[in-house]
């Protein structure tokens, strides 16, 4: 690696690197980032503080073609009616969330989301 030191005052300021050597280093500190962040995940796991999501679950909340209502009711085994009794709401409104994109009340948010056992954020 090949570097220009400069010096403000007599100290290390600033260095200076041609660009393919900054990307490379660029990619090193990522790499460096995600595995400390996939130790942490691998850490809280074990702590039983997280929960794995199938691929196909989380390609379906990714791509977003869905409700993440739906998502998520239909990964914890629930029918619109089940969902919905679970949650204080009628089926019908759980129905409206998930094929008209109805937006939820922060009140049968929160619900909803205990009854699936995920976050409110996941489900917005």
């Amino acid at each position: 690696m090949s570097a220009q030191i400069i010096e403000r005052e007599g100290k290390p300021e600033y260095a200076v690197v041609p660009y393919n050597e900054y990307l490379e280093l660029l990619a090193l500190a990522e790499d460096a980032q995600d595995a400390a962040d996939a130790g942490a995940a691998m850490k809280e796991l074990a702590a039983g503080q997280d929960e794995t999501v199938p691929g196909d679950i989380a390609e379906r909340l990714i791509i977003g073609k869905e409700h993440p209502v739906k998502v998520w009711r239909e990964y914890r085994g629930f029918t619109q009616e089940a969902l919905g009794k679970a949650a204080g709401v009628g089926k019908s409104y759980i129905s409206q969330i998930e094929n008209t994109g109805k937006t939820a009340s922060t009140k049968v948010l929160k619900a909803l989301a205990e009854a699936l056992d995920v976050g409110m954020d996941d489900l917005a």
